[in-house]
């Protein structure tokens, strides 16, 4: 990599951002917010697995700064992992370690956009009590989704040039497919539980300013406190769908319509905050985050 910058001898190299899974939804966010800041940004979809071809993307594009959005959650959902372990293991772990791994070896820093969903709510952590926080060993194997992220997140601590952010449950300020909102406004019956989630509006950002400051690690990367799903589906019914009705049932219900359980849990995002403080940052906690986001949706006529 270069070590000379625009401004002569010893100036830090101009920030080059390449974003991996560059045809996807938080891919295109991040896009959207570095070209607005008057970054310079490329998108890729290599595949993550094929070592040749991510080290030519490398080499043609010259990145200061990876950003790995890529990755197999499942379609329509993480059920999809437990019939093709194969193509999840290829991607999530494989990939996922082959693109860091590429990275290091050139001395580019690697932000791995990684999940939460790795833990689950224990006797030590109750709904409503302490959670967890990034050095707690992962507890959560319902899923083949979650037990590859678990493992595959284990081995990337191992990388002096690796970020990594937990998201848990992410949600867009519109409608899109992958948003959880979308997803829980449509089922017809939710269990109630609180979570952690990742409020992309107020977080994205924060990626970025991670990621160019070069913080290695993991954060936790989601919006401080938990909130429920009948609490989410009543701020969007008071927002945005005032005609909007759901009804619960029981996490036991549910298990008999899923082929994989789902990960319930809170993570502690105490460390992302402080982070965010020395960037004069303030991370709103979930429940104002969640009415500020519908918020934005009437604003902007969503329905």
């Amino acid at each position: 990599m270069a070590t000379n910058g625009a401004n002569g001898v010893g100036s830090p190299p101009e920030k080059v951002f390449l974003i991996w899974g560059g045809e996807g939804w938080v891919a295109g966010h991040l896009k959207d917010l570095l070209q607005k800041q008057g970054e310079k940004v490329f998108t890729t979809t290599v595949r993550m697995e094929n070592r040749e071809a991510v080290l030519a993307e490398l080499e043609k594009i010259q990145p200061t700064h990876v950003l790995n959005c890529a990755g197999c959650t499942g379609r329509p959902n993480v059920d999809w992992c437990e019939d093709n372990k194969e193509q999840v293991i290829r991607s999530n772990v494989i990939g996922t370690l082959n693109l860091t791994d590429c990275c290091f070896l050139k001395n580019i820093h690697c932000t791995v956009f990684a999940t939460g969903c790795i833990y689950a709510y224990d006797a030590k952590h109750p709904p409503g009590g302490e959670g967890y926080l990034e050095a707690d060993p992962a507890n959560f194997g319902g899923s083949y989704y979650s037990a590859t992220k678990s493992k595959v997140e284990e081995l990337m601590t191992t990388y002096s040039n690796c970020l990594i952010l937990r998201l848990r449950m992410p949600v867009s300020d519109d409608l899109h497919p992958r948003s959880f909102v979308t997803k829980i406004s449509k089922y017809d019956r939710v269990v109630d539980i609180p979570n952690s989630n990742t409020i992309l509006h107020d977080l994205l950002p924060c990626a970025i300013l991670l990621a160019s400051a070069g913080d290695t690690g993991i954060y936790n990367f989601t919006n401080p406190g938990a909130i429920s799903h009948n609490e989410v589906l009543a701020l969007f019914k008071k927002h945005v769908r005032p005609d909007l009705e759901w009804k619960n049932f029981s996490e036991a219900e549910q298990s008999k319509i899923l082929k994989a359980g789902r990960s319930n849990c809170e993570l502690n995002s105490d460390k992302l905050a402080k982070r965010m403080k020395d960037f004069g940052v303030e991370v709103k906690d979930v429940h104002t985050a969640y009415e500020e986001c519908f918020q934005r949706m009437k604003a902007a006529g969503v329905k």
